[in-house]
């Protein structure tokens, strides 16, 4: 899995640059965020839902990114067809075992560095504090927070799974230096 690459989005847009779709708009109703989930579909994308399951199936999406404290995905799985993604966000190493040991497909894991879009309170991991974090992890984890397109080769090699972040939609000529 290594390589993933998970673009948050908003709104809609076209997209120039590659990646899972990864639909999060909390202020939106059900209809609109149908609409937009559509709208990536339509170019092609896979998407991935932002907490609501039931929009998500309704949607024929690939899958639902959760919360960390939200409903095991173990739960989840009984009602969801075969195959059908589930994420998990995290902030510490107990909440990527609990998301591993609950049956998450996959996890973000942040900030690795101080996120671009919003603030946060939390102290940055950096990239030493990503690797030691999902040391003996089996579960992909992917890197979140501040993350651009620079930071893709080193966050691969600190053994992410790949790499999240709503200023990856964005653009693809990031030149920023890495941490």
């Amino acid at each position: 899995m290594a390589g993933m690459v998970h673009l948050i989005v908003d709104q809609p847009r076209t997209l120039q640059v590659p990646g899972t779709v990864h639909v999060r708009n909390k202020q939106i109703d059900a209809g609109e965020l149908l609409a937009m989930i559509r709208h990536y579909q339509a170019q092609g994308r896979t998407v991935l839902v932002n907490s609501r399951v039931d929009v998500a199936l309704a949607a024929g999406a690939a899958g639902v990114h959760l919360p960390s404290d939200s409903i095991a995905p173990s739960r989840w799985r009984k009602l969801l067809p075969p195959g059908f993604l589930i994420g998990v966000s995290c902030h510490s190493r107990e909440e990527l075992e609990r998301a591993q040991a609950e049956g998450a497909d996959y996890a973000y894991l942040s900030p690795v560095f101080a996120p671009l879009s919003k603030p946060d309170d939390r102290p940055p991991l950096g990239m030493e504090g990503f690797k030691q974090l999902i040391a003996g992890l089996t579960l992909p984890v992917l890197a979140l927070g501040g993350i651009t397109w620079a930071h893709q080769q080193a966050c691969e090699a600190a053994g992410a799974a790949g790499i999240a972040g709503i200023s990856l939609s964005e653009r693809m000529d990031e030149t920023r230096e890495v941490p």
